[in-house]
């Protein structure tokens, strides 16, 4: 291991051209840590806003971007008992996944899962970490369960109608396209709604028999918020992670009351390394599982080597279905 490595750095604030290769120290483990050689780094929603100087990191992170990485252990902090030298990993990071090193918490580090590409290994702490605490913790997403996700061939997007289809529930979306919709019912989801050309109010009305949405997964937010709570079902949950539309909204809280529904949202970055090795463990157990025996797998867009990350950024704002990885070799 040599002293220093390649990094992607962010000195300005801008579009995916503020992206600059740049030479780093690689940074030391510490205590429950583990230093990773990445293989690769997944591209997420994040990044570009951390790249346009709206989404700073936390308090003590690196200002590298990057959440998500695939790798081998390559060095281990004080008091690491779960993993070896040169073990296969993925890790959820609060920073620094653009680069040809990244320490994570022991916590947030799980076995890369079998049957995966390192590329595809990459392409997945984040959003199954995010659409296991939204959906099956805070939402209680169950067998029976009407789930509707928005935005259903992003990352986020298509790991949820695979997780929410294996756990039994009905799955619908939303798509910006007709082939987007195509892809998402591919997946798993009875039917997705091509927003540009129906109400998925009026449809998902008519698709449940009145019934309405148990679960709702938004990253719209904006005008979305009242419309989750018009389809909604009695007893709905409705969860933001993102606002792409805008995070201030007006609303009638009557129905609200009138059909007893709980609006929740969360941020994963933030959380401490003990609450996300709580999801870790979740999904080792539950989701796992699937990955080795192929029921369920990240989709992948494209990749590119890491000196072109402004590329990869670049295909993340055009149209792509699943996930955008860097890769180091």
């Amino acid at each position: 291991m040599t002293g220093t490595m390649r990094a992607i750095e962010i000195p300005e604030p801008g579009g995916p051209e503020a992206l600059r290769l740049t030479e780093r120290p690689v940074p030391r483990p510490g205590e429950g840590e583990v230093l990773i050689e990445v293989a690769a780094a997944g591209v997420n929603r994040p990044d570009a806003m951390q790249r346009a100087g709206n989404y700073p990191p936390p308090p003590g992170a690196s200002d590298i971007p990057g959440l998500e990485v695939s790798g081998t252990v390559a060095a281990l902090g004080e008091g690491v008992t779960r993993y070896r030298e040169g073990e296969r990993v993925c890790a959820l990071l609060t920073g620094g996944g653009y680069a040809d090193y990244a320490v994570a918490h022991e916590l947030c580090t799980l076995p890369a899962p079998e049957g995966l590409s390192m590329a595809e290994a990459a392409a997945v702490p984040e959003t199954f970490f995010t659409v296991w605490t939204n959906v099956f913790e805070r939402s209680d997403l169950r067998d029976g369960s009407t789930f509707l996700v928005h935005g259903g061939t992003s990352g986020i997007g298509t790991t949820a109608i695979q997780l929410a289809r294996e756990f039994g529930a009905r799955v619908f979306a939303t798509a910006g396209s007709d082939e987007k919709c195509r892809a998402a019912e591919g997946l798993g989801a009875e039917r997705c709604i091509n927003y540009r050309e129906e109400d998925f109010v009026e449809v998902l009305k008519e698709a449940t028999g009145g019934h309405g949405i148990d679960v709702t997964l938004d990253m719209v937010g904006g005008d979305y918020v009242a419309r989750n709570m018009k389809a909604a079902a009695k007893h709905g949950r409705i969860v933001n992670i993102a606002f792409q539309k805008g995070a201030k909204v007006e609303l009638n809280m009557l129905p609200v009351m009138l059909k007893r529904l709980t609006l929740t949202g969360s941020t994963l970055r933030i959380r401490s390394p003990e609450e996300k090795g709580r999801i870790a463990e979740s999904l080792l157990r539950y989701v796992w599982p699937m990955l080795a025996d192929g029921r369920v797998k990240p989709v992948m867009d494209r990749s590119f080597p890491l000196e072109r990350a402004a590329d990869s950024h670049a295909a993340l704002d055009a149209d792509h279905i699943g996930k955008i990885v860097l890769t180091m070799g």
